[in-house]
């Protein structure tokens, strides 16, 4: 278990511009970056009690993270 937030802009060091621009110009793109947040952020309060969830509900707020940020990889390397 991390307590350590997992942002696109750490994640993906090398790719932080064109977050941004992608952002600003693909809708797809801007909204599965708001939703890997938002899971992401949900992950975080989880793993540091603010927010404790039951195991199996933070195993799936993983998978569905993960999930996300291989689609973003995806996009952004293309």
């Amino acid at each position: 278990m991390s307590n350590t937030p997992h942002e696109l802009h750490e994640e993906f060091p090398e790719f932080a511009s064109k977050v941004g621009e992608l952002k600003a110009s693909d809708a797809h793109f801007a909204r599965l970056a708001e939703e890997y947040h938002e899971i992401n952020r949900a992950v975080h309060r989880a793993e540091t009690n603010v927010e404790p969830v039951g195991q199996f509900a933070e195993e799936e707020m993983r998978k569905k993270r993960g999930a996300l940020k291989d689609e973003i990889y995806k996009m952004l390397s293309a």
